[in-house]
């Protein structure tokens, strides 16, 4: 087991067994699925998720309270959703005790930080009950998913059903049916510059952790990392919420998780050294390297 992976204690290829909320979900429909089991069930009071923000595919991070909060909030969208900001109004003035929240890699590192010196978050950090991490090597400003749809798509934001990154692509898809594919040289340039720096692929720190990469099409591949992750994982997959195989058992597999966290790593450990040079990062530690 490799540090890009970070630790874990299973590793499986997933699919939820709920076909509404595979009707929108971008892959396996973890995230919802596993929210919406733990809401049911007492684990957590409420989750912040990334929802529709005021314009098309314009993320932004609202609270769910019920599954049809948390089906409203299915699928990915490309853009930043400050999750973090949300932990103080969820806490204190939802008054949550149980609280879940999805997130990027930088998100899931910026809970454990709270969790860890909860500088300006005292009461917080004790009352995550569920932290769900999403695979991500980079992601982007909401004007940049513009310029991506519109201006070389040439696609109306309103127009997008689904918006994917994969196999060497930025796929758009369309409400009607087109598929436009843009190769990720493309996407570069519009990535947000901290992604530059950030040296983890796979949520390391989330209690559980998924993204597509690694399991065929419609299927999730699904680090569970930690206790608490474990005992909600072990409990919805006992009550029938997942189907699931060995990881061992589908293509690509973790080959293909571990080769991106790899790039991402030896990518980003580069632009780490080059603004060294400069000076920028003078006095910069960071525990993954």
């Amino acid at each position: 087991m490799g540090m890009e992976l970070g630790k874990y204690k299973t590793c499986v290829s997933a699919r939820s067994t709920d076909k509404e909320i595979l009707k929108k979900a971008q892959d396996g429909g973890i995230v919802t699925s596993l929210f919406v089991y733990a809401l049911e069930n007492g684990i957590i009071d409420g989750a912040i998720v990334s929802g529709q923000g005021d314009r098309p595919w314009k993320a932004r991070p609202y609270i769910a309270t019920t599954k049809e909060e948390l089906l409203a909030a299915r699928g990915t969208k490309y853009n930043i959703s400050p999750q973090i900001s949300w932990l103080k109004e969820a806490t204190r003035s939802y008054g949550f005790d149980k609280l879940g929240i999805v997130g990027v890699c930088c998100q899931m590192q910026a809970l454990r930080k709270a969790q860890l010196y909860p500088v300006g978050m005292r009461d917080v950090p004790d009352k995550v009950a569920l932290a769900i991490g999403i695979f991500c090597m980079e992601n982007f400003p909401y004007k940049s998913i513009q310029q991506l749809v519109e201006d070389h798509a040439g696609q109306k934001m309103q127009a997008v059903k689904k918006m994917e990154i994969g196999k060497g692509k930025f796929w758009v898809t369309t409400e009607r049916g087109n598929t436009i594919a843009l190769p990720l040289k493309i996407t570069h340039k519009y990535e947000q510059p901290g992604c530059h720096v950030c040296l983890d692929y796979v949520s390391n720190l989330g209690d559980i952790s998924t993204g597509s990469v690694g399991s065929p099409d419609g299927w999730s591949t699904v680090f569970v990392r930690t206790k608490k992750g474990e005992e909600t994982w072990n409990k919805a997959v006992g009550a029938g919420l997942f189907e699931t195989k060995p990881i061992e058992q589908v293509k690509p597999g973790l080959e293909l998780v571990t080769k991106l966290a790899n790039e991402k790593i030896t990518k980003n450990k580069k632009h780490i050294e080059e603004r060294a040079t400069f000076g920028v990062n003078k006095g910069l530690r960071n525990p993954y390297i």
